[in-house]
């Protein structure tokens, strides 16, 4: 066998026995640099057990999930790591499966299972917190899909922030996209377009920052001098940009080492108490905000 170079069929083999070495993985998009950090991370682990991941992306479509998950589980894998689509109807599937489940990133209202993420709401405040004291009184927000858990809490964040400072947040100032750069620029238009336009934009993922900064300058106006702008997840272009991307920091590579361990140990010991870690979320200061010494009308 070892002069032929022959391997073994895992999937065959998992599928004649009830232990596999395939772990299940669902993404809700590829192209965002901070899914395949937090892939990167679980396959380390994986591999460092012996498992070998299968990884399916949705395109965020709830649909496409279900669809993928219906495959994995017919090649029978050891367990599943899980990060919802944007309109993800999973969690409906997830009662009746007998394998164990990691959910990265995005966490259903009901569930109370194995789940490792980022502490979102804390993240959002503490960006509009800085905005806050760095002046700012007229600040709006894009913000990922509402219906989506993760949407809400960003938004909720950055409500409770303005509510602490006792800031107005005006009718328009809270704009909805699309966790992409291409609506994030759409949605930033929207907030430029006001009258008087925030002085001040808190992006809900990096994407829509630098959708948010490429319609400033499609504007004419400047970033900072004439809006600022704070973005969320610190992808690696963010130092990249004109002016670097002031945003916050989730361990992404972290978030998918911890939900590999987490998933793992599951199926070693599947009578386990569940585990919910939340990592902090840290303010990366950079160049898109400046101080704001007068709040006239634009």
């Amino acid at each position: 066998m070892k002069d032929l170079g022959w391997r073994p069929n895992q999937l065959a083999r998992g599928l004649r026995k009830s232990f596999s070495t395939l772990i299940g993985m669902i993404i809700p998009d590829i192209t965002n640099p901070f899914f395949p950090s937090v892939v990167r991370g679980v396959e380390d682990v994986a591999f460092r057990n012996s498992y070998r991941i299968v990884l399916c992306n949705t395109d965020n479509s709830g649909d496409k999930e279900l669809e993928y998950f219906s495959d994995l589980r017919a090649m029978n894998p050891a367990g599943f790591l899980i990060i919802p689509a944007t309109d993800s109807k999973i969690e409906l599937q997830l009662g009746e499966l007998d394998k164990p489940v990691t959910l990265i990133d995005r966490m259903p209202a009901n569930w109370d299972g194995d789940f490792v993420g980022a502490n979102g709401e804390q993240g959002a405040y503490d960006a509009t917190a800085y905005l806050i004291e760095m002046g700012h009184r007229r600040i709006g927000i894009v913000a990922g899909p509402l219906s989506s858990r993760i949407g809400s809490e960003r938004v909720n964040g950055f409500l409770r922030a303005a509510r602490e400072a006792n800031i107005p947040v005006p009718d328009g100032f809270i704009q909805e996209a699309r966790f992409d750069q291409e609506s994030g620029y759409a949605s930033a238009r929207r907030l430029l377009d006001l009258i008087p336009r925030p002085t001040a934009i808190f992006a809900s993922n990096d994407l829509i920052a630098a959708g948010a900064l490429l319609a400033v300058k499609e504007a004419g106006l400047r970033c900072p001098e004439d809006v600022s702008i704070v973005g969320f997840d610190d992808l690696d272009f963010t130092v990249l940009t004109a002016p670097p991307i002031t945003t916050i920091h989730q361990p992404g590579y972290q978030i998918g080492v911890r939900a590999g361990e987490v998933l793992v140990e599951r199926i070693m010991f599947p009578n386990r108490e569940p585990q919910q870690i939340v990592f902090p979320a840290e303010l990366m200061i950079r160049e898109s905000v400046c101080r704001r010494f007068s709040d006239d009308a634009l």
